[in-house]
């Protein structure tokens, strides 16, 4: 059973409400009526997607999308993550300018949400209907992802007003934005404040695209004694640092479902590449090593899908006693975009120079999905964040009522008050076994548990001198890999249940997964600040798959290469 994204058939989705359904279908219809030549055009072009804002701000898309319920024009509106999640999908299946001017656009409406300014949030909303577009003025040239470091300032002029002055870096949609909200510091006290400008006031000056590869506007833009007022302020001190986080962790979730939107496309393509191919005498996708190939770029992708759909049911059910996003949203950010990375990379090793032509939507997505683990936080501090949960998740499960997969119309208002960002390490996980336990007797989630268990043994042997050795990011990242296989196989048994994949896909999947998991361990093995103990329980994580020809090429056939010809975008 595929639960890929295939557009001419979309149709089939089940939406709790028409709008939901009519939004999706009007943008599948919106990109096929363009088709791929105008489409690959406008890329070569580098020309900034106004076409994409003019329709999105015409259908009220971004309206319906990013407003949470008491917000805009329709008395049903809700905000949802299941269809955050399906929009962005469409998006990255398309291009990653259109998804990047949609992501970018919730990260500048979010802080105005998240803040305490009620008129503030009523006047966002309504500027959505004259131009849907937003950006988040956070980052700065000088200081990247150093937040703490912010030169944007707020200086009082006496009469309970103030002036901006400052520059911004790295702002997506900085060009043309109607609603751009602000990170920075009241100069007077030094303490944090959001505050929202507009691009078309005078006082705001677009220095120039600091990007020149593809059609997005990534601006650098100054403030020159630009007014503010009360009126403009959103939130302040520690709130405005919370709502900037809590912004990120709302929006970063966006990244692996346009991640899984851009691999499906490129998917598609090899596939109907390579059937149609005859070498030597053979069909392209009869040799052993695409088979595969394609095995493994299937399974990855239908990984990708499966994590984000249950993640998606852990955002909608969020609330001040169940925060197990926080560990599966920034999975969803990291691991997805990056097995994104990885699928693509098998997918190119089939489809060669034909990657290469201008004439496919593949040769555009190679240049544009590997920007996405970079976005919205490195690696480097994602995997921070996740590897704080180790120690909870691992040893201390706690109890949960079960949750299934959520579509409904209800509004995850959770997201717009997660409130201080403390006690992080303290979130609460419910026992991982109960998932595996349910696939166990497979053969390859078999030897996948005895891979969990000794990394259990591991972290038991290294005590508190992991903490230190963690320190070293280098090292970090290696414990925090296998940490993160754990969790990101549970969502997928999880939601392979709920979907009813079966047992020989999960089985081939697992098959990849302990791979994955012996590679990530010898990766670990072979660092410096490994003690005696540690080398022997991490050797106990190598293992090898279970083989079985006969379900690998059942699923081949039957799943793989069934999708050959479902899916070629209008010409």
């Amino acid at each position: 059973m595929s639960i890929l994204l295939n557009p001419k058939k979309y149709r089939d989705r089940n939406y709790p409400d028409e709008r939901s359904k009519e939004i999706m279908l009007k943008t599948i219809e919106w990109f096929e009526k363009k088709g791929l030549a105008k489409q690959k055009e406008q890329y070569h072009k580098k020309e900034f997607c106004e076409d994409f804002q003019k329709f999105v701000t015409e259908e009220g898309i971004f309206e319906t999308l990013f407003l949470p319920k008491g917000y805009g024009s329709d008395p049903n509106q809700y905000y949802s993550t299941y269809r955050m999640y399906e929009f962005s999908e469409i998006c990255g299946f398309y291009g990653a300018a259109y998804w990047y001017t949609f992501h970018v656009s919730t990260l500048g409406l979010d802080p105005v949400l998240l803040g305490d300014n009620e008129e503030a949030k009523h006047k966002a909303a309504a500027k959505l209907k004259q131009n849907a577009l937003c950006a988040f003025g956070l980052s700065e040239k000088e200081h990247g992802a150093d937040i703490y470091s912010s030169e944007m300032k707020l200086y009082p002029k006496g009469d309970g007003t103030w002036v901006a002055n400052g520059s911004k870096y790295y702002i997506g949609n900085g060009n043309v934005a109607s609603t751009i909200t602000v990170f920075g510091k009241f100069a007077d006290t030094d303490e944090y404040v959001f505050f929202v400008v507009d691009s078309a006031h005078p006082n705001y000056e677009c220095v120039k695209n600091i990007v020149d590869v593809n059609q997005q506007f990534v601006a650098e833009f100054a403030l020159h004694d630009y007014p503010i007022t009360e009126a403009d302020i959103l939130s302040r001190g520690q709130k405005a640092w919370d709502d900037m986080l809590n912004t990120i962790n709302i929006c970063k979730f966006n990244i692996g479902s346009g991640a899984t939107g851009i691999v499906t496309h490129s998917f598609y393509e090899a596939l109907n590449h390579a059937a149609h191919r005859v070498l030597y005498g053979k069909k392209v996708i009869e040799f052993a090593h695409v088979k595969r190939l394609f095995m493994d770029s299937w399974l990855r992708l239908m990984g990708m899908k499966l994590f984000g759909l249950r993640a998606t049911d852990y955002m909608r059910v969020a609330n001040e006693n169940d925060k197990r996003y926080l560990l599966f949203n920034p999975i969803m950010k990291m691991k997805v975009a990056i097995q994104g990375e990885e699928t693509h990379e098998m997918l190119w090793d089939i489809i060669a120079a034909r990657g290469f032509e201008k004439d496919m939507y593949f040769e555009q997505a190679v240049a544009e999905l590997r920007g996405f683990p970079k976005l919205e936080g490195t690696r480097h501090v994602n995997m921070a964040l996740i590897a704080k949960l180790i120690p909870s998740y691992m040893f201390m499960p706690a109890p949960f009522e079960e949750v299934g997969r959520i579509t409904d119309n209800r509004n995850d208002d959770f997201l717009f008050r997660q409130g201080p960002t403390k006690n992080y390490a303290k979130t609460k996980f419910h026992d991982y076994n109960i998932a595996y336990n349910t696939r166990a007797h497979l053969a390859n989630v078999k030897v996948f548990l005895e891979q969990i268990q000794a990394y259990k043994e591991y972290l038991m042997v290294s005590g508190q001198d992991l903490a230190k050795q963690m320190m070293e990011f280098d090292y970090l990242l290696a414990v925090g890999e296998l940490f993160t296989m754990v969790a990101y196989g549970q969502l997928i048994i999880e939601s392979a249940n709920i979907e009813g994949i079966s047992d020989s896909v999960i089985n081939q999947m697992f098959d990849l997964f302990v791979r994955d998991f012996s590679r990530y361990a010898f990766d670990l093995y072979g660092k410096p600040l490994n003690t005696d103990a540690q080398l022997e329980k991490i050797q106990k994580m190598f293992k090898r798959p279970v083989p079985n020809k006969e379900e690998f090429e059942k699923v081949l056939n039957e799943e793989v290469y069934s999708l050959i010809d479902v899916y070629h975008q209008n010409p």
